[in-house]
Formats: C-alpha cells, sequence, structure tokens
C-alpha cells in the first residue's frame, strides 16, 4: 500500500506539546450506547467519576450501561488485590446485566500506579466467561475523541477473521433480523454477491447516519460488509486479510494502524465524509479504489448546496478560529472555508499527518478554489498564545472547548461549544444543515440581540 504524500501548500506548527481538552474517558458517553449489549467500567478515582457524573448525567433511572471502579487509597499504596477486587465487581456485572462483553477505560491514575489491566483481564475472562476488553483513555497520552479510537483499535483484534460454524451463521443471521425489524425494504433487501473485495467501514456513528451512508454508497454500487463497531458486539463484522477499510472519522489513526498491522486489511486514504464536500469526495475515493465510475453526486452535492443558502449568508465571509478539542477541526474548517468563511487558525491537539493526508490534500485544495490564504495549523496548541492571536486577529466566531467559551464571551467574542460538534450528526449529505445550525447559533443569537438594543451594553462590557 502506498501511503499519500501530505501537502506541502500548509504551513504546520507545535507548540506546548500538551493536550488542552476534554477528558478522552467520555467515549464512554456514546459508546455504550451504540454497541447495545456491551458494558463500560472505567478505573479511576472520585475525580474520574464526578465527572463522568457531570459530563453524562446520574441517570438514575435509565441504569445505564457503565460504571465507575473507584480506585481507593489501599487501591493506589498496592495494599488490596486488584485482580480479586476486579473480579468481585465484574461477577456482580454478570449478575445483574449479563452483558456480551465488558470494555475497561483505563484512566491516568491506572497509568501512574502501572496498574497492569491488559495482563488481569485474559486470566479474568477465562474465569467469568465474558469477553473482556481493555481500552486507556487517560487524558496524559490522549485528547478527548481518541478515547473511542483506543476502544475500537481494542476492538479491531476481537472482530472475527471468519463466520465458520453454522450455528454462528443461523445465530448472526437471527440477530441481524432483529436489528433490522421494522426498517424499509430496500435497507434491509438481500442483495448480490459484490463485484469488489469487501469493505469493512470504521467509526462512531449513530445508525441513521450508518444507515444513510450504507445507502449511498449502495447507490453507487458499493456494498459494506460491516460497521465496526456493529450495534452488538457479537455482531462485529468479519475481517479477514486483504479486506478494505475506511474510516468516517479524523481521530481514528490508532485504530487505522491496527486494521493495517495487525488484521493486514488495506486502508482506503480518503477525506471524511463531513460537510456535502467531504462526503463526495469519500465516495468517489472509494469507488475509484473499487473501478466504480460515481454516478450522480456532482448534482446531489449542488442540490445541498442550495438547501443550505439561507445559512451560508449569514457566514459567507466572516471569519471562524479553531482553538482545538475534538480532532474535527480539519475536517470542519474545509467544510467552512467552502461555505464562504475565512479560517486563520486551525488548533487541533492531536495530528497524524498521514491518517488525515487525503483531508488535508482537500482543505488545501479547497483554499485555492475559494481563493482564500491556507490556515495555519497549530498542533498542541498554547492557549494562552491562542487568546493572544485571539484578540489581536478578532475573528467573528470562534469553536473552542468549554473551559474558554467564557471568558471569550465576555470578551465579546462570539464562541461554539467543540464538544457539541463531536455529540451532533454531521456525517453525510443530509446532515451538512445540522453543522451549520450549529456555527451560526451564536451568530443569530447576536443579531436577536442587537434587535433588542443590547448591542451597546454588548460593547460596554467587552471595554470594561
Amino acid at each position: 500500500m502506498t501511503v499519500a504524500q501530505e501537502p506541502t501548500g500548509l504551513n504546520f506548527d507545535c507548540e506546548t506539546g500538551n493536550y488542552h481538552t476534554f477528558c478522552p474517558i467520555s467515549c464512554v458517553a456514546w459508546l455504550y450506547q451504540k454497541i447495545e449489549d456491551s458494558f463500560f467500567l472505567v478505573i479511576g478515582t472520585k475525580t474520574c467519576g464526578y465527572f463522568l457524573q457531570n459530563a453524562m448525567g446520574v441517570m438514575i433511572f435509565a441504569e445505564p450501561r457503565y460504571a465507575m471502579a473507584e480506585l481507593e487509597e489501599g487501591d493506589i499504596s498496592a495494599q488490596l488485590n486488584d485482580y480479586e477486587e476486579l473480579k468481585r465487581l465484574c461477577l456482580q456485572i454478570k449478575r445483574d446485566r449479563n452483558p456480551s462483553v465488558i470494555v475497561w477505560i483505563g484512566t491516568c491514575t491506572t497509568e501512574i500506579i502501572k496498574m497492569d489491566l491488559e495482563g488481569l483481564a485474559p486470566k479474568l475472562e477465562a474465569e467469568i466467561g465474558i469477553p473482556i476488553v481493555t481500552a486507556r483513555a487517560n487524558g496524559l497520552d490522549y485528547a478527548f475523541t481518541q478515547g473511542e479510537d483506543t476502544v475500537l483499535a481494542a476492538m479491531a483484534h476481537r472482530c472475527p477473521s471468519k463466520v465458520t460454524s453454522e450455528a454462528e451463521k443461523e445465530e448472526r443471521n437471527a440477530i441481524q433480523k432483529l436489528l433490522t425489524f421494522g426498517r424499509k425494504a430496500e435497507e434491509t433487501a438481500p442483495t448480490s454477491e459484490p463485484k469488489h473485495p469487501p469493505l469493512v467501514l470504521f467509526g462512531s456513528l449513530p445508525d441513521p447516519v450508518v444507515t444513510n451512508l450504507t445507502l449511498e454508497l449502495k447507490k453507487q454500487g458499493v456494498e459494506v460488509s460491516g460497521w465496526l463497531p456493529a450495534k452488538r458486539y457479537t455482531e462485529l463484522p468479519v475481517i479477514e486479510e486483504g479486506y478494505y477499510v475506511a474510516g468516517v472519522n479524523p481521530f481514528l489513526s490508532r485504530t487505522a494502524t491496527t486494521l493495517m498491522r495487525r488484521r493486514k486489511c488495506k486502508l482506503i486514504g480518503a477525506p471524511f465524509p463531513i460537510g456535502p464536500d467531504g462526503t463526495r469526495a469519500w465516495i468517489e475515493k472509494i469507488c475509484s479504489v473499487f473501478g466504480i465510475e460515481p454516478q450522480g453526486l456532482a448534482e446531489r452535492e449542488a442540490k445541498i448546496w442550495e438547501s443550505l443558502e439561507d445559512y451560508l449568508q449569514l457566514i459567507r465571509g466572516k471569519s471562524v478560529f479553531f482553538m482545538g478539542d475534538n480532532l474535527l477541526e480539519i475536517s470542519l474548517a474545509r467544510f467552512l472555508i467552502r461555505c464562504g468563511m475565512t479560517v486563520p487558525e486551525i488548533g487541533i491537539p492531536y495530528m497524524d499527518k498521514r491518517y488525515q493526508a487525503a483531508e488535508l490534500a482537500l482543505l488545501e485544495k479547497t483554499c485555492q478554489e475559494m481563493g482564500v490564504s491556507t490556515p495555519n495549523i497549530v498542533e498542541k496548541p498554547d492557549n494562552y498564545n491562542q487568546l493572544q492571536r485571539i484578540k489581536a486577529i478578532q475573528p467573528d466566531l470562534v469553536i473552542t472547548g468549554m473551559a474558554h467559551a467564557n471568558p471569550l464571551e465576555a470578551r465579546g467574542i462570539n464562541t461554539k461549544w467543540s464538544v457539541e460538534f463531536t455529540f451532533a450528526q454531521i456525517h453525510g449529505f443530509s446532515n451538512a444543515r445540522d453543522i451549520l445550525e450549529l456555527v451560526t447559533r451564536p451568530l443569530r443569537r447576536n443579531n436577536s440581540l442587537k434587535d433588542l438594543g443590547w448591542e451597546k451594553l454588548v460593547q460596554e462590557e467587552a471595554t470594561v
């Protein structure tokens, strides 16, 4: 496999070497809902527990499929037996919930005290009879969304290499029928054997988006063999040597590497399906790899852009500054530049230039076509320096982590939480409107305040 060369026209920089991001253990928030027969056990301190409660809500009545294993002083000082304590908790989970898989999420504390979760898991798995997947999601080594990356990389090892027994085939077919019950006929209709090698897509997306992207590829004659993660752990896709894989999110570089090196898959290096331009480029790249001529994509993209015109009028000619948080920054910046905005700087906590090579190339091409200067891409940005640059540039909008939103708003800068883009449905042709709904909300709010005569008050507060 040839690795795409990184674009030469973009300017890259690296500042502090620190991650100023949301905590990666928050990946539990969307993964436990996506994998319906799973249970996530976060192993950390009370601080981790407080964070999870605040980030996801207590949900007392919902009984979510995640829990905290809180480390006490006895655990940290090695006075207690790690194996016995985890065995007790996992047996309680098995008795109360009986999940198909238990996912252990390691935190900063388990890293610092050198807790050997990978060594404990196989022995305990054999003893209790439930698969235990171990993933590291500590904020020392990983940025916000990379928590999902470590979980999917661990699950990639557990994907079956083939379905052998008839009983296993019948079980998978029965589960699939149950999962597709009530769906439209065209979504579940059996298809003939695909005329291309098997394709597995990786990245955790809501079910409607999974269906949407699968159907978009199906219209072009591309059959998706499976998704990682699947709706159920027992439905993980079959992955054999030589299978093709493609990612849907820019923060899944470790999963991509695992699939290539460990499972001997061929990675399709495509831009990511965020915005109509990215979705079209993603489909075209997959089609080109399989020798398929895509049909009607230009018309489809043009129709989406027409439907977005009411939002585009609000942001055309305005500037947006990315402070960096969720690793979606490059894709979102590329889409917003196509919408007519300018982007002076893209802060990003971590950049894998090989995995994002196609996205970076599309960003550079988009800047050339729109006649704007290429953004300065800053990896691991220094927040203090960024605030000085924001003060000098005075952008119309700053997309930032929650820690900086209120201070910037107090200085008269419009902000949008980057975490909202992580939880929103932003992939595919049909969800481009949702991205612009989030981006334009602060601008629309300010327009409404101006109509109420608040503009003078805001300016006075900004000068104090």
